[in-house]
């Protein structure tokens, strides 16, 4: 009976108001479920895929069951067993702890390239589209001359100029991806430049500077987002045939790519783990960062449309 009395002076809650408030309450509650309303199913096993390879990196030194440098030549080409999960290479390095270490450089470079590429392409966006006119058009040149040059042909290029290594490789990935980013916030930052609320700040005497950052900025922040999430398997791709040609990380150090380049002799003598699971590392976090950058918003945000 007291159910069904309302309390004086409150409004009756309709069984669709209860259920809203129900749902309110669980999704504020429950970020898995809130995870799940923003990018899906697919989207949030991809979003989990991502958190293990990331917690797989850092925990590497207390995870790994062996030194992944640790030559042991009495206990090459090991197959699967209790001692050796995954088995050992060619030098009797076990497998399963070079691929946990080669987490670290296979993440770490595809980071460096969106982070630097975000950075990039979004000073270069709201610089034109704040400016326009000669400073947009100076920009746009610019933009359309690095997209003659292919990122992974930079990237061999500079390497050749100056030295191998994960990071010439990554400095010269993030100048390759800039113009396909800065291309797409370009032309979401000339919207929002039109808008309203940007005049409202000038009239305050606001300066250019800060209603980039405070206002527009923040309008782009998806973008910016879907963008780098997308660009990460790009850049996991390219870093990784850099260093499957002996250009990128160098030996003896653990990465997916060079594990993929060193497992070709082993291949040819019918041991082909070492390729296969650095391999598959690789197609499953570009798929992971793929389908978690489809979505968030579509291939377009990243500008490879």
């Amino acid at each position: 009976m007291s159910d069904s009395v309302n309390a004086p002076g409150t409004t009756p809650a309709t069984p669709a108001a209860k259920d809203a408030r129900a749902v309110s309450t669980t999704g504020r509650r429950n970020p898995v479920r809130r995870l799940v309303a923003r990018v899906g199913i697919a989207g949030t096993i991809a979003a989990f895929i991502i958190a293990l390879l990331a917690a797989i990196a850092i925990l590497a030194p207390w995870i790994a069951p062996y030194d992944p440098l640790q030559v042991d030549l009495a206990h090459t080409y090991q197959p699967s067993s209790a001692e050796h999960l995954l088995g050992t290479d060619n030098s009797g390095r076990d497998l399963l702890s070079r691929l946990i270490w080669g987490a670290r450089t296979s993440l770490l470079g595809p980071f460096v390239v969106v982070t630097l590429t975000a950075v990039l392409g979004t000073a270069l966006a709201l610089t034109a589209a704040w400016f326009g006119g000669r400073v947009d058009d100076l920009i746009s040149r610019l933009l359309d001359l690095l997209f003659a040059f292919p990122s992974l042909l930079l990237a061999i290029i500079v390497i050749a100029l100056y030295d191998r290594g994960l990071l010439q490789a990554s400095l010269a990935l993030a100048v390759g991806f800039t113009p396909y980013t800065a291309r797409v916030l370009r032309s979401v930052a000339l919207r929002e430049r039109m808008m309203p609320y940007i005049a409202s700040g000038e009239i305050q005497g606001f300066s250019g500077f800060v209603i980039c950052v405070r206002q527009i900025l923040p309008n782009i922040t998806p973008q910016i987002l879907t963008g780098a999430t997308i660009n990460f398997g790009s850049a996991m791709i390219e870093l990784a045939a850099i260093s499957f040609l002996g250009l990128g990380v160098q030996p003896p150090t653990a990465d997916w790519g060079l594990m993929v380049s060193s497992g070709q002799a082993s291949l040819v003598k019918g041991f082909p783990q070492q390729s296969l699971y650095a391999g598959l590392m690789i197609v499953i976090t570009v798929a992971a960062f793929s389908v978690l950058g489809e979505r968030l918003g579509g291939r377009k945000a990243g500008g490879r449309a």
